[in-house]
């Protein structure tokens, strides 16, 4: 019999024996519980988990009430601002299928812009569409602006209620750049239904040849092995993808993580372990240090990640020993973690804009004895370093060759003429694009990749047994 239960029967027991003592048996008025606050239990749990993983154990605060709403109770514990990134979820379920891109929606994402300096009307411009998705069976394309949500102009003062509409259905009014035009043009009104969408994050791949030059670009939008647990059919595609890259004989490769803001460390050891060159399972990807409790065990003293051997593995063949890397100000995390990792193999040529500065993993986490408790716990749990004990990259990596997308109307993916891509083949052939291109001047207010369950999170892995 454990203690815990030992303790109630002895409390049972004495309660009995005093009320007995006080009054004749008639007399013994019926006691009325207070109902148990079920938010106790479950930030008592919340509490004992934050002990033993967080990585600024030294510095957790001292926790409100303990009746208090968990979201609340946990954002009392953390590290701010130095912690950026630990979060706390309602449902555990739906954390992880978000983490594994399924996620209820209609198939879109946008970046927020001022419409003009002039007025506060807000503008969503589509940065991609999703394959098999409400929005690609309705023909949108990247680069359409979003005027209208339900009827609805946005501005800065009502935006965020108004793009919290898009999980249910809803309606939008697009516009269109007519090429042969030069302007744009309205487009009829949609309908869209969201539905529950796995994303697979093997956005595209292509092949080019220019100049003489034989380049290969890949997409990829987030870390995933597959789209539920245990899958891993992700990693085996992006695999594949490499298999034929390699088979093409590519001499340059440019991966595109400009959207990708982080998601599971054993998707990004598959990615690295097919770019390295020649990296074989002895080889260090990366180093995992924990916090002071933990740090006590033997097996948390020395976590080292290797790559895989992987056939697929372009070896030695990329000219220059290197790799091309496109990023934003939303590449993060596990992205960061490839960089950082790859940086002793090779040299990683960045083209982009300054990435997110994300050195930290996380954890999902929930109570398995429980049943009341949905939450879900996100907390910062490590601190990742490469090969060479390098890990000073929270202000983020700084492109060799700065280019915002911002500054241009979007392209298609792969189109040779997009910023990110163009930049990428300029250098790689030294020759510069000929062609002219508008140059926009605006700051983006926001973009639906914020609110993203993955945005800013490396999922180190978990054994629970």
């Amino acid at each position: 019999m454990s203690a815990k239960y030992l303790f109630r029967i002895l409390l049972f027991g004495l309660l009995i024996w005093s009320t007995a003592g006080c009054k004749e048996e008639e007399d013994i008025e019926p006691v009325v519980e207070e109902p148990v606050n079920p938010n106790i239990a479950i930030n008592k749990w919340i509490n004992d988990v934050m002990k033993e993983v967080y990585l600024w154990l030294g510095e957790m605060k001292t926790p409100i009430a303990n009746t208090s709403a968990p979201e609340d109770y946990f954002e009392s514990l953390l590290n701010r601002p130095t912690d950026r990134f630990s979060a706390i979820y309602p449902n555990y379920s739906e954390l992880i299928n978000s983490l594994n891109g399924v996620t209820l929606e209609a198939g879109y994402e946008f970046t927020l812009y001022r419409e003009s300096a002039s007025n506060n009307n807000v503008i969503a411009e589509i940065t991609y569409i999703k394959k098999n998705s409400p929005a690609a069976t309705a023909g949108m394309k990247r680069g359409d602006y979003i005027t209208r949500i339900n009827g609805t102009q946005m501005t800065l003062d009502n935006y965020r209620v108004v793009i919290g509409q898009i999980n249910k259905q809803h309606t939008l009014n697009t516009i269109r750049f007519n090429e042969e035009a030069g302007n744009f043009q309205a487009l009829p009104e949609l309908s869209l239904n969201p539905v529950q969408l796995a994303e697979n994050p093997n956005f595209l791949d292509s092949v080019y040849t220019i100049n003489g030059e034989k380049i290969g670009y890949v997409v990829y939008h987030f870390f995933a092995p597959g789209p539920g647990s245990g899958s891993t059919a992700y990693d085996q595609e992006m695999d594949g993808i490499f298999a034929d890259l390699k088979a093409q004989g590519i001499q340059h490769l440019i991966v595109d993580f400009r959207y990708n803001g982080g998601g599971f460390v054993t998707s990004a050891v598959n990615l690295a372990s097919l770019i390295a060159p020649g990296v074989t399972a002895s080889d260090v990807f990366s180093k995992t240090k924990y916090n002071s409790f933990l740090m006590q065990f033997d097996n948390l003293k020395n976590v080292q990640t290797p790559f895989k051997a992987k056939s697929e593995n372009l070896g030695k063949i990329l000219k220059g020993n290197r790799v091309y890397i496109l990023t934003s100000s939303r590449t993060a995390s596990a992205s960061e973690l490839i960089i950082n990792g790859l940086k002793p193999y090779m040299d990683v040529f960045i083209i982009g804009d300054k990435t997110t500065g994300k050195n930290v993993g996380s954890v999902a986490i929930d109570e398995e004895d429980n049943p009341n408790n949905k939450y879900g716990l996100l907390p910062i749990v490590s601190r990742s370093y490469n090969s060479l004990d390098q890990s000073e990259y929270t202000n983020g990596f700084t492109p060799n060759i700065e280019a915002k997308e911002s500054t241009e109307r979007l392209r298609p993916f792969g189109d040779v003429s997009e910023l990110l891509l163009r930049k990428a083949i300029e250098q790689i052939t030294g020759t510069p694009s000929g062609a002219r291109f508008e140059q926009l001047d605006r700051r983006d207010v926001g973009s639906t990749l914020d609110s993203k369950v993955r945005a800013g999170v490396m999922i180190e892995s978990v054994d629970r047994n």
